[in-house]
């Protein structure tokens, strides 16, 4: 078990593997013999309208999609093909879908039908690089495939899909994690990474072929992807993937579907309980992971839906979970994420020294070689005796479970999307008016943290309304950074919170914020 392809060999049988509800554009129902013939047929027709060239072992292709079953078909048959399958954010803007398409440099990407005569963003990045633009469909109990941007190898065919199959080692997944830096970091995962996550989260929650999760998540994250689909379908169980996730139709595709658990962020629970279930179905469990879940949700989930929840810890370096509560009757922990699954969990100061409380590192098959064309990244991230180091602070308890104190990281972690400060920084500077700006992450009762700004303006500009400058940027920001980055609040200021050294603070800019928004009469 050391390849995405462990999944069939498990189960090629007539087991339901993947369900598109009711409330999706395009039901579907498909059995894991189903599946496999269908990523068979999409990989002979992706081979026939792409050159030979695209197929090398390790060349990217990315994908556009939201949750589907054409992602999946997508994601899975890449994998198959030895390439490496980059999964993007639909919703990116132009400039997004240039970095990633460029940091990854792939040979085409896959989106959705109508996207090439709709120009859409993605569509017009991709031709700026000469990539290759395929749409796909899934209609007619059938895949179509249609190359609608040639790339700049115009050639056709010439690969036979059917004679590779994938090795341990290969790259089988490109993700890109934010980073301190401001420019997003590559982050390899090979099949035996991946797998070896798929089989640790198994084991975490006894999953059999008969559980059947409803999948809220993003596929174009890990905790979707990983722990969602790809553990579920290992496991023999059934995957239930609505396009996106609505508090309006979720209990009754769950129900109708007969779901027994699901997993989510925080923001997703608390949703849900503002919209429970006239009658509380059957649930073995609820995860939560991706964000902290404060321990008044965790108690108001397992009144309200009579299921044990276990929070979860992960990270895309570690193809996903790292950490979780167990199952009953074991003891699971309001406040901690739990013990160490299939990994080792070392608590290490700066010098790699063991301490009660520092930064949390790890070491597993799952967690990622290094991170793609970036050695002064890998140099930080990994000590020398090979533990990676996350940037979260934490300590172990008496039982050994493990509780986060703190991020050492400034990332901004807006409802699991982990964002970089230094990007926004980027863009809110290249705002005219602005003589300094900087970004921050301010607590959220429903997000965790939300992104907030503060700018200090040109003398040009210093009297204009503070309303109508919040306005102009956030409309500026738009044009550059997807919906989730754009700041929910700018702050026009006279000068910035500084450190003792004169640099400015976002810890300071933040518990300002934070003081502000529960202290109307306090300033920044």
């Amino acid at each position: 078990m050391s390849t995405l392809f462990s999944i069939f060999e498990r189960n090629n049988n007539n087991n339901t593997a993947v369900i598109v509800p009711g409330s999706a554009p395009t039901p579907a129902h498909l059995t894991f013999q189903q599946l496999l013939q269908v990523l068979a047929d999409f990989s002979g027709k992706l081979a026939a309208v792409l050159p030979a060239s695209t197929f090398k072992p390790g060349h990217a292709i990315s994908i556009a999609y939201p949750n589907s079953l054409e992602f999946i078909i997508a994601f899975l048959a890449t994998g198959y093909m030895r390439l490496v399958a980059a999964p993007l954010n639909a919703a990116y803007t132009e400039e997004e879908f240039k970095f990633y398409l460029d940091d990854s440099q792939s040979h085409a990407i896959i989106v959705p039908k109508g996207s090439t005569q709709s120009n859409s963003p993605v569509v017009r990045a991709a031709k700026s690089f000469g990539v290759a633009v395929v749409e796909i469909e899934w209609a007619n109990n059938q895949i179509q495939v249609e190359l609608t941007v040639p790339g700049k190898d115009k050639s056709r065919g010439g690969f036979n899909p059917s004679k590779v199959r994938p090795q341990p080692d290969d790259v089988a997944l490109l993700l890109h994690t934010s980073g301190t830096t401001g420019r997003p970091k590559g982050v390899p995962l090979t099949h035996l990474n991946i797998a070896t996550t798929m089989q640790n989260i198994i084991n975490t929650y006894n999953l059999t072929p008969a559980d059947r999760t409803y999948l809220v998540m993003p596929l174009f994250h890990v905790h979707g992807l990983i722990c969602g689909l790809l553990a579920t379908l290992l496991s023999g169980g059934s995957a239930v993937i609505p396009q996106k996730f609505s508090a309006g139709v979720f209990w009754k595709d769950f129900i109708d579907n007969k779901c027994n658990w699901y997993t989510a962020v925080p923001t997703m629970h608390q949703i849900l309980l503002l919209h429970p279930p006239k009658e509380i179905p059957n649930i073995r469990f609820i995860r939560s992971c991706s964000s902290s879940l404060a321990p008044p949700t965790f108690h108001a989930l397992e009144e309200t839906f009579k299921a044990p929840v276990l929070e979860a810890y992960a990270m895309t370096e570690a193809a996903h979970q790292m950490t979780s509560n167990p199952l009953p009757p074991a003891v699971r922990k309001p406040g901690s994420v739990g013990l160490g699954q299939g990994v080792e969990i070392a608590i290490l100061d700066n010098s790699g020294k063991h301490v009660e409380e520092g930064e949390v590192c790890i070491k597993g098959t799952n967690v990622t070689k290094g991170y793609l064309n970036n050695p002064k990244a890998n140099e930080g991230a990994f000590t020398a005796d090979g533990w990676f180091r996350t940037g979260d602070q934490g300590k172990k308890d008496k039982d050994g479970y493990l509780i986060l104190t703190g991020r050492i990281k400034e990332l901004i972690n807006r409802g699991g999307e982990k964002i970089s400060p230094l990007e926004i920084d980027g863009v809110l500077l290249a705002f005219p008016k602005a003589a300094e700006a900087i970004c921050f992450g301010v607590e959220d009762q429903m997000y965790g943290q939300e992104v907030h700004a503060a700018v200090v303006l040109k003398k040009a500009n210093e009297n204009e309304d503070p309303k109508k400058i919040e306005k102009e940027m956030q409309e500026f920001a738009s044009a550059k950074l997807a919906k989730f980055k754009i700041p929910k609040r700018i702050y026009v200021v006279k000068e910035m919170q500084k450190t003792a050294t004169g640099k400015v603070s976002r810890v300071k800019m933040s518990e300002a914020a934070n003081k502000q928004n529960s202290a109307p009469k306090a300033k920044l």
